[in-house]
């Protein structure tokens, strides 16, 4: 199920486009809403266990280990 999503801050993601491909660096801007397929999990940072989602796009591409703080439901 894909839902609309909005980040919260500025952040640089690296995208995947294949996994024959290098990875992408991109800028996801304040604001910027899209369709995304949403995988959450919990990852172990320096400040203890962090929420976190891998991003699938509606045009291929994905985003990993996304923190749940930078971005909100749209829908």
């Amino acid at each position: 199920m894909y839902h609309t999503i909005e980040f919260g801050a500025d952040m640089w993601v690296d995208l995947e486009r294949s996994p024959r491909q290098p990875l992408e660096r991109a800028r996801l801007g304040r604001g910027t809403k899209a369709r995304a397929q949403i995988r959450p999990h919990v990852i172990e940072t320096p400040d203890g266990p962090t929420e976190v989602a891998d991003l699938f796009f509606d045009d291929g591409t994905a985003a990993r280990d996304v923190p749940f703080s930078l971005f909100t439901f749209a829908d």
